[in-house]
């Protein structure tokens, strides 16, 4: 059973601008934050548009959270989250959120892990009691675990093992990093799937999952002074526990361009490239982050976009293209430059291309009408995405968690409008430097012929 709410896609990160939104929608209000005695934060968001409330629940632990040998417990612990408590069995919180009429999951990054049902309003309660159980009573049975544990590496199989595209992102985060944990993947390295067992799991659940590292997030047709209530009253009589000291982890200093190639069965080259920049970590004083995030959007921000433009319909040189910025994240932030070649095409031909583009901006810059054009797109894009009450708790969530107070979103929205077209070209020529680049090309290799593999039973549910 899987619990990962998409197919890994790349790059897997995510982006500023999708933190970012026009204005409140009628039928929002403001949110309102609250801490309870155990140190829990309590988020509440009412929005009167539907009779319905999204509950999530966020851990800020994740891969990046992990020691080597035990690479893929924050994702296999996520798993066995739906394993059941003394009060809860084995498979009956999911049964219990659809018979109420709603829908749940949980998904896991290098940052965090989450989990969050969705239902009427008049359901909270059952959701906050069913996440407060879990929390300090999952039963985490040796049988349970190793039945769940093949089941990992079916998924690690099918999302990473069998996509060349997963594969090359993988050696790329292996190959540009030495030392920080977003190195490795977040499902894990196959051999320390084979060889986890329960204790691990157990070890990582007395570690983190306690109320003092978590975030509750709510979003819907709800009273505040209620929700807080019943957050009280279900997560408050939890007991905070001192957390790991966290150290930090710093990545040395890269002193040279870096490759890789990856061999695996494809029907096209591919090419990825990824430098470091400065992430975003002061909304009101930081410059750079909301630069970075427009180069990208000049770049692939819309089908007219430069990559698209000129390496896909013009020069045919791609058969796609894209550039991408995850800036905001609790560790290292990069910026990536993509493509998949045409046929005929190499990954060399695609790679000078794409430098190419880099190189333009670079020179030439990017004139004023462009840059509006791109805000603008960049920016209502997301008002749409507005309408989602899934995804204003997603967007608190990750802010959260990166250390970043959602209640900044209008100031990080004006210093996106307030880009000019000298800062995308400078940070284009501050960072695109071939002594911090780190490029990977895929090598196809002939292909079986065998149909792809269905995906594991029960990850069915969750694309």
């Amino acid at each position: 059973m899987s619990r990962v709410l998409k197919p890994l896609r790349w790059p897997a990160c995510a982006c500023l601008a999708a933190v970012l939104a026009l204005a409140v929608p009628a039928g929002l209000a403001s949110s309102v934050e609250h801490r309870l005695d155990n140190g829990m934060h309590v988020i509440v968001k009412p929005d009167r548009r539907a009779p319905v409330a999204v509950a999530m629940v966020w851990y800020r632990v994740g891969s990046m959270d992990e020691v080597n040998g035990v690479t893929g417990v924050s994702h296999a612990l996520e798993h066995m989250m739906f394993k059941g408590t003394q009060a809860v069995p084995a498979g009956e919180y999911s049964r219990v959120i659809a018979a109420a009429g709603g829908r749940d999951n949980a998904f896991a990054s290098k940052d965090y892990t989450a989990y969050f049902a969705m239902l009427h309003k008049s359901q909270l309660e059952l959701v906050l009691r069913l996440e407060a159980d879990r929390m300090t009573n999952l039963t985490l049975s040796a049988d349970d675990f190793a039945k769940e544990i093949r089941v990992v590496m079916e998924e690690r199989r099918w999302r990473t093992d069998d996509r060349p595209r997963s594969l090359a992102y993988e050696q790329l985060m292996a190959t540009a990093l030495t030392a920080h944990p977003y190195r490795n993947p977040v499902i894990g390295w196959m051999n320390d799937l084979e060889n986890m067992r329960v204790e691990d799991a157990r070890e990582f659940y007395r570690r983190w999952y306690v109320p003092n590292n978590a975030v509750l997030v709510v979003v819907g047709d709800v009273e505040t002074k209620d929700v807080l209530a019943l957050a009280q009253k279900h997560f408050g009589k939890i007991a905070s526990r001192p957390l790991p000291q966290r150290k930090p982890q710093e990545e040395p200093a890269q002193r040279g361009e870096r490759r890789a190639i990856v061999k695996a069965p494809a029907e096209l080259p591919q090419v990825m490239m990824t430098f470091r920049v400065p992430g975003l970590r002061d909304p009101g004083a930081d410059r750079e982050p909301y630069a970075l995030e427009m180069l990208a959007s000049v770049l692939s921000g819309s089908d007219a976009a430069r990559l698209n433009r000129n390496l896909v319909r013009t020069e045919r040189i791609a058969s796609s293209a894209a550039a991408g910025y995850d800036g905001v994240a609790r560790g290292p932030a990069f910026f990536y430059l993509m493509g998949t070649s045409t046929p005929g095409k190499s990954a060399a031909e695609l790679e000078r291309a794409l430098r190419r583009e880099m190189a333009r901006i670079i020179e030439e810059g990017v004139a004023e009408e462009e840059l509006s054009r791109v805000k603008a797109q960049a920016i209502a894009a997301h008002v749409f995405q507005r309408d989602s009450m899934f995804f204003q708790a997603r967007q608190i969530g990750v802010l959260e968690i990166a250390g970043i107070s959602h209640q900044t979103l209008d100031l990080q929205l004006q210093r996106l409008r307030e880009v000019t077209p000298e800062q995308v070209r400078e940070v284009a020529r501050k960072y695109f430097n071939d002594d911090v680049l780190t490029i990977v090309h895929l090598d196809p290799q002939p292909l079986s012929g065998k149909p792809r593999a269905a995906p594991p039973e029960g990850l069915r549910h969750a694309q």
